[in-house]
């Protein structure tokens, strides 16, 4: 899996905005210097997350960004779905709409299963998790292996 600038400016952004008070907006330009995130990419996916139901926009003085839900209720999963669509695709389709040919139909199996190991992390870390730097044990057991940390 690769994973996206979009995808990682809109994490970071978003757990800038839960280190904040939930009460007060942060504004784009404070954000995109926070977590040096250039302006024009950071609009386009606070849209896409305004869009999703995660964040609200605030006009006025004391106007710009907040969590439109809790920061415990919001996923990695969420936000990636969010701002570059399923977890998994194969040629744009999800995996289970993928169709091979009998010698090639057990990729379909990998696709799936490689979705569902996503799904085990990121359906389960929260922004509020990532903003206290409280991982679950999904998380810090598998980075506990040493060879976790090897590129291969």
């Amino acid at each position: 899996m690769r994973v996206s600038a979009k995808s990682d400016y809109a994490l970071r952004a978003l757990v800038e905005m839960a280190s904040h008070s939930s009460e007060r907006a942060v504004s784009a330009d404070e954000l995109g210097r926070l977590q040096e995130i250039p302006r024009g990419f950071l609009q386009a996916i606070l849209a896409d997350l305004r869009r999703a139901g995660i964040v609200l926009s605030q006009r006025g003085q004391s106007g710009g960004w907040r969590m439109a839900r809790a920061a415990s209720d919001v996923t990695v999963a969420d936000v990636i779905r969010a701002v570059d669509g399923p977890l998994v695709s194969v040629y744009g389709l999800r995996p289970e709409a993928v169709e091979y040919n009998a010698t090639a139909e057990v990729l379909q199996h990998v696709w799936i299963a490689a979705r569902r190991s996503l799904r085990d992390v990121f359906e389960q870390v929260t922004i509020q998790q990532l903003a206290d730097q409280d991982l679950p044990a999904v998380v810090t057991d598998a980075t506990a292996d040493q060879d976790a940390w090897q590129p291969h």
